[in-house]
């Protein structure tokens, strides 16, 4: 059962709304977010990164800029910018890039029922990030960023947002990425209802994204039992079919001392490889990689893929970790490797290449996407990914909806 609650969203005016909403916190560096939020006195990547306000030499640690972005929370709640809702409601998101387009439920899910296991992750977390997101949640008083869920087919969810999108939207702007982000209000107690019993009526979420700041909203509602506001934790629920997942590729810094001829006699031991100009796998089980400049595709060979019985042990990131970085090139955890480098979809194969450039020794690998069914059924067997296995795109923005944690 998935317990789904409406809430009071704190949301952007939208008359201000393209110039408030800003991409996720942990997608950008703070160099990046300093130079996004420039001249852009409204941009919540000043609540969502506040150190971007101080000199690099201050650490995004420090409280000073935690109180910071508590600060400038409450600026642009004084100023008007950002409104909160007169009664408990459900919000609909929807994102359109490339053809693609998505619409998910913007609701409170259950902090209990990421410990029960209802709300499934397949990700560790680093302590590290989440007393990051902790301490934010803490000083400001609000949860300022969505975890991206996942729920499967239901079809009185489906009607739900096919019918509460059906109207002009309150909010609708494209940003500069080129995504378009539409918002709607869901406020009649009838429908509202519908909506929770078909929601109780499903055996899990799912987390995409987003499981440091789930992670810290539990840790907070462990530390505050008695604060109901804090039993919930802002998330943003999608059809799982509806979404996209983009590939997440990997660059090696080098080859663990192996000249270009020894690593792919080694490689030639688990894969078949082929010469082959495409920079893009075009089924799992096959990745593409450049070394010495030329790009390759190994496919893993057959008798090891019999052996890989599990979900999790299908997985290409996992295929790859197990039977080449780690035996291979020396990469023993990538958590914690300063060898390697992880990067997202949307940057592609140009982006491989100018790594490759820049270090000529290393290994670029270029990766089939993972498979939404493919991360629910890892989900579901309670195990978790290797790091850096999905890339969900397009991302959601901050600053559209907060929830904050006060009793009204």
């Amino acid at each position: 059962m998935a317990v789904v609650q409406p809430f009071r969203a704190l949301r952007a005016l939208p008359s201000r709304a393209a110039d408030i909403a800003a991409p996720p916190y942990d997608v950008l560096s703070s160099e990046e977010a300093r130079a996004l939020a420039a001249h852009r006195p409204f941009s919540f990547l000043r609540v969502s990164k506040p150190e971007i306000e101080f000199p690099p030499a201050i650490r995004p640690e420090d409280p000073r800029v935690y109180a910071r972005g508590a600060k400038n929370l409450r600026r642009l709640q004084n100023e008007g910018c950002l409104l909160r809702d007169p009664q408990p409601v459900f919000h609909l998101y929807r994102q359109e890039a490339d053809g693609h387009a998505q619409t998910g439920f913007v609701a409170l899910a259950s902090c209990a029922e990421v410990e029960a296991g209802v709300v499934k992750r397949h990700e560790f977390t680093r302590p590290d990030k989440e007393d990051d997101r902790a301490r934010h949640i803490e000083t400001l008083g609000a949860q300022t960023g969505p975890a991206f869920l996942l729920f499967e087919a239901s079809p009185v969810l489906r009607r739900a947002l096919t019918e509460g999108s059906s109207v002009p939207p309150e909010v609708d702007f494209v940003a500069d990425d080129g995504v378009r982000h539409s918002t709607w209000t869901i406020a009649d107690p009838e429908r509202i209802r519908a909506i929770q019993e078909a929601f109780r009526a499903l055996p899990a979420l799912y987390i995409a994204d987003g499981h440091h700041r789930t992670a810290a909203a539990v840790r907070l509602w462990k530390k505050f039992p008695d604060r109901s506001a804090a039993a919930g934790f802002l998330a943003v629920i999608f059809p799982a079919d509806a979404t996209r997942i983009l590939p997440y590729n990997r660059f090696v810094m080098d080859r663990a001392g192996l000249s270009e001829e020894t690593f792919l006699d080694r490689l030639r031991a688990v894969a078949e490889v082929q010469a082959d100009a495409s920079a893009t796998p075009s089924k799992k089980h096959a990745i593409a990689f450049l070394c010495g400049k030329r790009w390759r595709i190994l496919r893993w060979k057959r008798d090891l893929l019999a052996r890989a019985g599990t979900p999790l042990e299908q997985l290409d990131a996992a295929l790859l970790q197990t039977h080449l970085l780690a035996p291979i090139l020396g990469i023993a955890d990538p958590r914690t490797s300063e060898r390697i480098r992880f990067i997202g979809g949307i940057r592609g194969p140009r982006e491989l290449e100018r790594l490759a450039d820049r270090h000529p020794e290393g290994i670029a690998f270029s990766m089939h996407p993972t498979s939404v069914a493919d991360l629910l059924a890892v989900a579901d067997r309670g195990e978790v990914m290797p790091p850096k296995s999905t890339w969900f795109e397009p991302k959601l923005r901050d600053g559209l909806f907060s929830h904050l944690l006060d009793a009204s």
